[in-house]
Formats: structure tokens, sequence, C-alpha cells
């Protein structure tokens, strides 16, 4: 059997509209498959071809060497999908909703459902369009996870719960994971597939920009900081640090804008020393890391391509 998901030179445009264009990666057994992107990235598109929604306009799409769109049924038996565009049939309720679906697939253990229903603390008696957004994604999600299927591709999954919940979700892929499940986990949430994934794709405008493993991305992004001394600092001052930018002094040296990449340490260390009076440190976000791989202009072309794919 082959690996969970193959993509091989997919291209796909609605018309003039740019779908996805030459993306090729595979998702190994077992792991946690980070799919990151902004809005329109192209993100949904492949999914899409991935359940068999779509056909190519060139390029292929197999899950466990079933091919997505020749082979769409025996694809879809063996994955649990969460789109991200939900779609209920509004007068049932979440069992009758939840029972349309285990109709399909032979062999289910009910027991699996209960346990996830009572996990996400779900409350199936009332009709669909009585419940919450938040409500319909955990519905959703035990829709997805209740076949036990040992591949899951899940477009957004945490979209509408609760920073609490959406923790708990993490958790509960984590536990999917060591149960021998391969996750595919599409977000437009750096730190949320940081936390779980063992290998991310970025893609955007369509284009695969990188593949790479978490820890290694986690050593190229760049983080924000902003400082405010109580006096006027050098702006060379931070010149000495790898890893540190400074991106934009402001108020005659008193507000610094840095970029830092790698460990804080020494940064902090260079702080101690200094007049602080406040400090902000954003989390990582998807446009630093887009930025680094889209800015090497300096870069010869040949080079900034091998760049840009994460070679």
């Amino acid at each position: 059997m082959g690996p969970p998901i193959t993509v091989s030179n997919l291209t796909h445009f609605y018309g003039k509209r740019r779908g996805v264009i030459d993306l090729s990666f595979d998702v190994m057994d077992g792991e946690i498959f980070g799919f990151l992107g902004p809005n329109g990235a192209g993100k949904t598109t492949t999914i899409r071809h991935l359940m068999g929604l779509l056909q190519p306009d060139s390029g292929t799409t197999s899950v466990f060497d079933w091919d997505c769109w020749r082979e769409s049924p025996q694809v879809k038996a063996r994955v649990g999908f969460l789109p991200g565009e939900l779609h209920f049939y509004e007068n049932m309720t979440g069992h009758e909703f939840l029972d349309f679906f285990a109709s399909f697939r032979s062999g289910q253990d009910p027991r699996r459902r209960e346990t996830l229903v009572r996990r996400l603390d779900l409350d199936l008696s009332p009709t669909i369009k009585h419940l919450s957004k938040g409500n319909r994604q955990k519905l959703a999600i035990v829709q997805a996870l209740m076949h036990d299927a040992p591949l899951l591709i899940l477009d957004e999954p945490s979209s509408g719960l609760d920073p609490l919940l959406q923790i708990d979700l993490l958790k509960l892929l984590q536990e999917e994971q060591a149960r021998g499940k391969t996750v595919f986990l599409s977000s437009h949430q750096l730190s949320e597939v940081e936390r779980i994934a063992d290998r991310v794709a970025i893609i955007r405008d369509g284009h695969l920009v990188m593949v790479e493993k978490v820890e290694r991305l986690k050593q190229l992004r760049e983080r924000r900081m902003e400082v405010t001394f109580h006096t006027p600092v050098a702006a060379d001052l931070f010149s000495h640090l790898d890893g540190v930018r400074v991106l934009d002094v402001e108020r005659g040296g008193r507000h610094f804008h840095l970029g830092v990449r790698g460990g804080l340490q020494p940064l902090l260390k260079e702080l101690g020393d200094l007049p602080v009076d406040d400090l902000e440190y954003a989390p990582a976000d998807l446009e630093s890391i887009f930025l680094q791989y889209y800015a090497a202009t300096e870069q010869p072309n040949e080079q900034r391509k091998l760049v840009e794919v994460g070679a």
C-alpha cells in the first residue's frame, strides 16, 4: 500500500481564475501533516481534489494508491473528512445527522461515537438549526472521526471553537496519531499547526512555498518584538546579535521594532542592561515566513528557486 497521500504536479483552474499550480508532495504514514496558507491560497481546492470532488486539469492525487478522481469511492471509504464549508440538514437532530452518516459505512463501533460526543461535550438532541456555530463544528468533527478511518483530512477543524476546545481538539488529534492514524490538517493558523504537526507544507497564491519539518520551520520563522525604552537607545545596539534585525525605530530612538529568529537568551541578556519600559513579543505568523521566502531578491534566480520550495 502506498503513502496515505500523494500529490503529483496537481494543477487546477476555475476558468481563468487560479486554483492550484503544479503542487507535488507526499504525506507519510502515521504523521500529522500541516497544510498552511492564508485564505484563498488553494488549501480547500487541494482538499477537494483529495476527496474526488474536482477533476485535475493536470497532475494526479492519490490516497493509499487509489486515484482520488477515478477511484473516489475507494478513497472515501478510507478517509474521515471534515470540510471547511459546513452544510447540514437543518431539520435533523444531532442524533439523526450522525445516524445518517453512519448508515453509509458498516462495522462501526457505536462506543467510539459516544466517546467522541462526551469528549466534545456535545448535546445531540436539538435540531441542527438551533445549534451554535461552535456546536455545529463539534458535530462535524464527530462525523469525521467516528468511522475510525485510517486517514483524517480536516479543513480548518478548529474554526468556531472556543480556545479551550481548540486545545482539546489538538490533543485529540495527537491521540488519534498515537493510535496509528495519519492526519492531514489544513489551517491558516501557524501556532495551531506548530503544536502538533510533524511536517508542514505552506501554500500561497496556488503555489507550494515549502515542505519542511516543524523543527526546521521553527528555526526559520521570524517573530516580531516591540520594545519601548525609557531613554533613547542607539539603533546599531543589536547589530552584533545573530537572528535579530532592527525593522524600524520610532520616537527618537525610544521605540524599536525587531525581527527575532532563534533563541531569545542573547537578546534578553542585552535588554536586561537597558532601560526597558515595555516589551511585546508577538506569536509567529505565516506572513513572516512568506516574507523570508519571497523577499530574497538579492539571491540569484536559481538559488531563490531552491529556497522557495524548501530544498
